[in-house]
Order: C-alpha cells, then sequence, then structure tokens
C-alpha cells in the first residue's frame, strides 16, 4: 500500500478529519489487531462474535497510527468516526482504487472463481505486475484489503468476486471497479439465499454495475442461463465454450496425458495447441476464460499460452499428491453438484493402477434442494470409474442412495471422521487414487491429514 495522510483517509471513509491531525501518514490497513503494523489504520469492524470497538486501545498499544469508528470510544489517539465501517471500507478501498491506472479483471461465478482467477493471472503476469486476489479475500472485508495492495508498480489486478445475497456483487464490483468482467457459470451453490438460478444470474450480473469501459463481458457460452444473456444485456459478449456451436472461443481434441491437459483452441479463424498442467474438462474451461482474458488485454497467442501452460492450483482446490504409492486428489475447499462431477470426472481421467475411491462430504448452502442435489451427485459417482464411495456427513444416506442406484455396491457411510479414517488406513494400498470432494465447512481434509499423516509431495 502506498502512504496515505489521514486526511485523504477521512476523505474516502467519509469522515471529518481535524486539522492537527491531517497530515499523519498511515501506511497499512488492518481489521484485526492480531495483525497490526506499525503505522497502520485500524478500522473497527462489528462481526457476528466481536466487536473492533473493543480493541481500539489495543490496535494503538501495537503501533497503530489511527482508528476508524461508528460508535464513541475513548482514546487520546486519532480517531475519525463515520456512521459504518463496513461501508467505509468499501469507500476507502474505492478511493483508493481510483489512485491507480490498472488493467482490473472482476470475476465472479457458482464454481471455478478461484482457479479462473489463477489461470488469469498466471497469463496477464506474462505482461504485467499483476495483483491478484489473495486465499478467500472475494467478500466485502477480503475485497477492500485485497485493493488496498496496490501500488504505482501494478499494471493489472485480477480481483475474485463472491456473494451469498443480492448487493453482494454489485457493492463489490463498484469499489473495484473492473475494467472487464468475466462471469465462469450459474449453477446452485448459494441455493438457500437466492431460491432459484434465475436469481443467482442475476445476482452474478451484478458485476456489470462498476464495470468501467465499453470492454466485452467473458462468459461462458455453454452453460445455459449464461447463454441467454445477449438477449437481454446492451454489451458486447465473448462467449468461450467447448459444445456451444455460438460461442467465439472455443476448445476441441481434449487429451489428458501425465498429469496434463492439451486441446485446440479455435478463436475468430484462428487455432492454436493450448497445454495446462491439471487435469479435468473443468479446467478447460477455465483456461478458455483466461485466453480470452488475454485476447482482450491484446497479449500475443504465444503470451497468453506461456501463461496458462505455468498455471498453479492453490490450496485445497484439485491439489493432487502423493504418499507411499497412494494417489490423493484434494479438493475440499468448496462443493456443489457440479464441482462434485468435476472432481469424479478428475477421478475417472487419472491413470490409475489400483482402485479409484470416491470420499464424499456434504455440500452445504443448498437450501430445499440438498437432499435431491446430494442423491444426483450419488448418481454421479455410480455412474463414475469409482471403485467405491465413502460418504460423510449429515447428507451421506442421500449420495449413497444415489449411487445404490446405480448399481453400485461398495458404498459405505460415515458419521465419524475418526472411524473413516481408520477405514482409509486398512484398505488402501498403493497404486489407488482416493479423492476428497466435500464443501469446506466440513473440513474432509482433516480425514485426509490423519490418514495419511506428514507432508504431502505434490506430483
Amino acid at each position: 500500500m502506498e502512504k496515505l495522510s489521514l486526511q485523504e483517509i477521512a476523505k474516502g471513509a467519509g469522515a471529518d478529519c481535524p486539522a492537527e491531525w491531517a497530515d499523519i501518514a498511515v501506511e497499512d490497513i488492518c481489521t484485526d489487531t492480531r495483525k497490526i503494523t506499525p503505522g497502520c489504520l485500524f478500522i473497527a469492524l462489528k462481526g457476528e462474535r466481536f466487536d473492533g470497538h473493543d480493541f481500539v486501545d489495543k490496535a494503538f498499544e501495537q503501533g497503530a497510527a489511527a482508528a476508524l469508528v461508528h460508535r464513541p470510544v475513548l482514546s487520546e489517539y486519532p480517531v475519525l468516526r463515520v456512521e459504518d465501517t463496513r461501508k467505509a471500507l468499501l469507500n476507502l478501498a474505492r478511493f483508493y482504487r481510483k489512485r491507480f491506472s490498472v488493467f482490473l479483471v472482476g470475476i465472479t461465478g457458482s464454481v471455478g472463481k478461484t482457479s479462473t482467477k489463477e489461470m488469469i493471472y498466471s497469463v496477464l503476469s506474462q505482461k504485467a505486475k499483476t495483483l491478484k486476489t489473495q486465499g478467500n479475500f472475494n467478500n466485502e472485508i477480503g475485497l477492500p484489503m485485497t485493493l488496498f495492495g496496490l501500488d504505482s508498480s501494478y499494471r493489472a489486478a485480477v480481483i475474485e468476486m463472491g456473494m451469498s445475497a443480492f448487493g453482494e456483487i454489485s457493492r463489490l464490483s463498484c469499489t473495484a471497479m473492473p475494467s472487464l468482467a468475466v462471469i465462469t457459470n450459474i449453477g446452485v451453490s448459494h441455493m438457500e439465499h437466492l431460491g432459484s438460478r434465475e436469481n443467482i444470474l442475476k445476482a452474478k450480473l451484478e458485476i456489470l454495475d462498476g464495470l468501467q469501459g465499453d470492454l466485452p463481458l467473458i462468459l461462458n457460452g455453454d452453460d445455459d442461463m449464461l447463454a441467454t444473456v445477449g438477449e437481454f444485456v446492451d454489451r458486447e459478449i465473448i462467449y468461450y465454450g467447448i459444445d456451444s456451436p455460438d460461442a467465439g472461443v472455443t476448445a476441441s481434441d481434449i487429451a489428458v496425458q501425465d498429469l496434463h491437459t492439451t486441446f485446440t483452441i479455435s478463436y475468430f479463424g484462428k487455432k492454436v495447441q493450448a497445454k495446462i498442467p491439471t487435469v479435468g474438462r473443468h479446467h478447460v474451461y477455465n483456461a478458455l476464460a483466461a485466453f480470452c482474458v488475454g485476447l482482450v488485454a491484446d497479449m500475443p497467442e504465444e503470451e497468453i499460452l506461456r501463461g496458462l501452460s505455468q498455471y498453479k492450483p492453490t490450496g485445497l482446490r484439485q491439489h493432487i499428491t502423493t504418499v507411499d504409492g497412494i494417489t490423493i486428489i484434494a479438493d475440499c475447499y468448496n462443493a456443489s453438484p457440479d464441482s462434485m462431477g468435476a472432481a469424479l470426472s478428475v477421478l475417472d481421467t487419472l491413470e490409475t493402477k489400483g482402485r479409484r475411491i470416491a470420499v464424499l462430504g456434504d455440500m452445504l448452502e443448498l437450501g430445499e434442494i440438498s437432499e435431491k442435489a446430494h442423491y444426483k451427485v450419488g448418481v454421479m459417482a455410480g455412474q463414475s470409474k469409482a471403485d467405491e464411495v465413502l460418504c460423510y456427513g449429515p447428507q451421506s444416506e442421500n449420495i449413497a442412495r444415489g449411487a445404490m442406484s446405480e448399481g453400485m455396491t461398495k458404498v459405505m457411510i460415515f458419521q465419524d471422521k475418526q472411524e473413516l479414517s481408520r477405514y482409509l488406513k486398512e484398505h488402501t494400498v498403493p497404486g489407488d487414487t482416493v479423492l476428497f470432494k466435500a464443501s469446506r465447512g466440513m473440513k474432509l481434509e482433516e480425514v485426509m491429514e490423519n490418514t495419511y499423516g506428514g507432508e504431502l509431495k505434490t506430483i
């Protein structure tokens, strides 16, 4: 972050600043007293389990230069007051983002946001220094904190935008002010809050609210909901896809070898050969989205392809490892019927000397469709090449019923992680491939770690 005076902070956040504090320099923004840095501005946020206003004195003790609050606090140090610190955080981030002329890509969607973000980052990094959303910093606190990472050395940024209700994407987009927007798909995540895919589409399209300029909207043309956007959005659209006959950027000749995927990209009368260091049809979609971004950014195709070839998966998203000859696919960050299907396709695709075992946990935030969605996942598991399906969580019975409806006989239900771990220890052997897939809240990675322990080696 580049330095801001307290006078500038006040202007951006919508506060009054006494003259004697105007020239105080702020070098960082912090919302957590455990991460206070000398000379920072501490923004007191009120959450469900905490209230930052109770820690203002502690922030100053640890070196904060000033604090931003929305209720009175007693302090001898510089304290600025606003009506709502959460809104002020967004306003200040927007104020700060306006200081920089960057090619900023905003990305949202039900599935694949983070992997697509990483591919776009890998592509744009070939051309210029690029900022990206770290971890799950894609909400109304994380996104502003990401923007504060900008400085004059950056020429591009890739900002992920998540949501669970109407209005969130709009606020995030108006804060980040993207130059270009990408929507990966419209699934059933957050159905509990939004009620229908039509509403989810409406919420995702809020990314247009902050979109700057007239660059095309980049959409997955194979998604049935996104394919209709051109009928009611007055903006040029670049569609990408594998099956859609109307997509301008498509992939064909998809093949997998040695944990890499190769395919032909056809775009506007041209063809190139692409290679990505990961497996799965869903990653081909991610690569196509990144290729489109590279085209809009006027990058040579060789730079775009080099960026795709250097993509690296992050965290617990399809992280393929090996322990004592057992291949492990760790995909424990998030889950929906679409991403479950994608993970099962990876299990099918990987060359395996032994058995394929799918360890599937609950998908969260599906509301009324939860039982039906888990049954559908079980059906997909039963239709896959999995030799065995191990189900974990309150909805595991529905997964199991779906798998058995397709003739799968080796299906087990677990409600205890230790019991599941013991079973895997006793029944997996070198040559086997084991998929772990569930929503983040299920913490299925604990089973993986308890079973195979130690440091997992990336293939």
